[in-house]
């Protein structure tokens, strides 16, 4: 009996999950063919050297939308900079956030998520009014998390951002 009723629920299951991604496209035409069209990634290597020592690439925008990586205060060749400087790495973030935005034709007004992490909150919510120079027109969401550690010791704040833009 048990049996029976794994079966029955396994196939409502499969019968339900199924139908759910089966659109009806006989009255729209168009809908079966925006379907089928997958956008290309569009990637972007901001330091070349960096990226590829620490294996990532800095951005990525498929569609409307682009995932920008955690960005930290360092040079091209990946060495941290403004060690102990809270205000100049938040502003050396900004400063490489500015130029993928660019790169893709956007600027802070389209970001829609921005995410900070920082080793040390209390300093970052000392200079943190820094980002009223930043999103002059409405704030992304996202959160502000106080974390151990960045990937290098140096590293005082990482900032990652969702963009959308429209076509």
């Amino acid at each position: 009996m048990i049996k029976q009723i794994l079966f029955i629920l396994t196939l409502i299951t499969v019968v339900t999950t199924t139908g759910c991604n089966n659109a009806d496209t006989s009255k729209d035409p168009t809908a079966a063919s925006a379907e089928k069209t997958f956008e290309v990634p569009d990637y972007f290597i901001l330091r070349p050297v960096a990226e590829k020592a620490y294996g990532y690439t800095h951005a990525v925008r498929i569609g409307n939308e682009i995932r920008i990586s955690g960005a930290v205060s360092m040079d091209d060749a990946g060495v941290p900079t403004a060690k102990g400087d809270m205000t100049q790495q938040m502003k050396n973030c900004y400063s490489d956030l500015d130029k993928i935005l660019k790169h893709y034709g956007c600027s802070f007004d389209d970001v829609v998520v921005e995410n900070i992490f920082t080793t040390n909150m209390p300093d970052f919510l000392k200079v943190s009014g820094y980002r009223n120079e930043i999103y002059k027109k409405h704030y992304p969401t996202g959160s502000w998390l106080g974390v151990r550690e960045l990937a290098l010791p140096e590293f005082l704040i990482e900032i990652e951002l969702e963009v959308y833009k429209a076509r």
